[in-house]
């Protein structure tokens, strides 16, 4: 497996880095090698494999728009090539976003003893399902 770390000031044969593939994540389904990247949006992170859906935090998009996220973490393009952003690669990933939902609510129940106070309160988070259109 090669390393290949991006936006350093290292030349190029000091930035790949050669390592065992004992202990890393394939994905791997049915012989076939899947390309992917961590993508961050909304403040957290999310495994994008192309062609596949994910769920995250509400985007200000339109339904059937196309969404560019430039955070990207890592970028695995085949069995042997990782790339590492420091922090963020320059290769951003494009999708399509599908819909815009809400999660189901969440009750928060308050209450103090002996003071009648009681307080009943929900919650629903909003979500965007996106497509992984490229990496």
């Amino acid at each position: 497996m090669i390393f290949v770390l991006k936006n350093t000031n290292l030349s190029s044969s000091q930035r790949c880095v050669k390592l065992s593939q004992k202990g890393f994540f394939s994905m791997e389904t049915n012989g076939m090698f899947q390309r992917y990247a961590i993508i961050k949006t909304g403040g957290k992170q999310y495994q994008a494999l192309e062609g596949k859906t994910i769920a995250v935090e509400k985007l200000d998009a339109v339904e059937g728009s196309t969404v560019i996220f430039d955070e990207v973490l890592l970028r695995r393009l085949d069995k042997d090539t990782v790339e590492i952003g420091q922090p963020f690669l320059d290769t951003p990933v494009k999708a399509s976003v599908i819909k815009h939902a809400r999660e189901p609510k969440v009750i928060v129940y308050k209450w103090k003893r002996r003071k009648k106070y009681r307080r009943k309160l929900g919650h629903r988070q909003s979500f965007t399902v996106v497509r992984i259109e490229s990496i």
